[in-house]
């Protein structure tokens, strides 16, 4: 596996992960949704969908611009790795235990859609697994 190529993919993942997020709304109709919220709760919210926006763009720019730099063994580019690897590891948990398959069972869409982000959610666990070990291997 040439660790710098799939870093450098899992960052462009992450920056349409982050343009597609700016389409959920709309999708969802939370604008419906969230009006059915207090407005604290409606603004919290609203906040962090748009943080994770952010961060999602950040992490892309960084992948894309440093994929070289994260695969070297410094405690850095480590200590990003296992963040990194931690993170997407629940996310992929978070998908088959938290999320109930009564929202994508029997559904075509839903069910190509919990398919094709499992499979993201696996990839970039791996990447970043395995770029992080090839890292403490050195």
């Amino acid at each position: 596996m040439n660790a710098v190529l799939h870093v450098r993919i899992a960052g462009a993942l992450l920056g349409l992960l982050a343009v597609i997020n700016l389409f959920v709304p709309r999708r969802f109709r939370w604008r419906e949704e969230l009006a059915k919220l207090s407005l604290l709760n409606r603004q919290i919210f609203q906040v962090h969908a748009l943080f994770i926006i952010v961060i999602l763009a950040m992490f892309s720019a960084l992948l894309l611009t440093c994929a070289d730099a994260m695969v070297e063994p410094t405690r850095l580019a480590r200590a990003i790795l296992i963040g990194l690897t931690v993170f997407w590891t629940l996310r992929l948990i978070t998908q088959f235990f938290i999320y109930d398959s009564a929202l994508w069972r029997g559904k075509r869409l839903e069910t190509t859609m919990h398919v094709i982000f499992s499979a993201l959610w696996l990839y970039l666990v791996a990447v970043f697994s395995v770029a992080l070990w090839k890292s403490l291997a050195a």
